[in-house]
């Protein structure tokens, strides 16, 4: 079954510079549609259609933008967010040619559990995405890494034993690359307290003149006790 691209309707958009805010206003995202061979387009997208259509495409998958009747095959590209609210603010489309295979990046989720964690050991999370070269249609949305094998401190996996169909999918990444590996728990030390000579010289000017007074009190008495003998 052939796998369908997700679609987002779009509108040409005439509103550009600092008016794009009045756009944001009024729940739409400015965009551009461009690509090789290809005069850029100014559009704009319903945000909250975006956001769910980007959440599941990232920029990895294929997507499909409707204005009128034309279609446009898609890749999200260059997404920017506002750096307070975290709301995304404008994206770039690249427009791929379905013959013709791209490189991009894909990213990486964990499934399963691995025993070595439940012993106490961490799971180190190195590589979440890698580059990949294949055509658009053929670009997977993410690749799947089961960890539920990872037993032992050092087990690892590295990006040639990801799981992937070769045939349509390359993988540009070194292959050598860890994803993921098995690290022992850290045990933390207990500080260990030295206990230092304290010099004359560090003691405060009163307790020295206490020690002092002590000292010539004591000779004082025993000057009297050979007195009285």
């Amino acid at each position: 079954m052939k796998k369908e691209n997700p679609k987002i309707s779009a509108a040409l958009r005439t509103v550009t510079g600092r008016k794009v805010k009045n756009l944001r206003l009024a729940g739409l995202t400015p965009a551009t549609i461009y690509g090789h061979k290809f005069e850029p387009i100014s559009i704009e997208l319903s945000t909250p259609e975006l956001n769910k259509i980007f959440d599941q495409a990232g920029e990895s998958l294929l997507v499909e933008i409707v204005i009128g009747e034309n279609n446009y095959p898609i890749i999200f590209k260059n997404p920017q967010f506002h750096p307070v609210s975290s709301d995304l603010i404008h994206i770039d489309c690249y427009k791929v040619n379905l013959k013709e295979k791209i490189s991009t990046m894909v990213p990486i989720e964990l499934i399963g559990e691995a025993p070595a964690v439940k012993n106490g050991n961490t799971l180190m999370f190195i590589q979440n995405e890698i580059e990949v070269e294949a055509l658009p249609s053929d670009l997977p949305e993410k690749i799947e890494v089961d960890v539920s094998l990872l037993a032992e401190v050092d087990n690892k996996i590295t990006v040639a034993e990801l799981n992937v169909d070769r045939n349509i999918i390359e993988i540009k990444t070194d292959p050598e690359q860890v994803v993921v590996i098995i690290e022992a728990q850290r045990v933390e030390e207990e500080p260990v307290v030295v206990e230092e000579e304290i010099s004359p010289e560090d003691v405060p000017a009163t307790a020295q003149k206490t020690e002092e007074e002590k000292a010539a009190k004591e000779a004082a008495e025993g000057e009297e006790e050979k007195t009285d003998k």
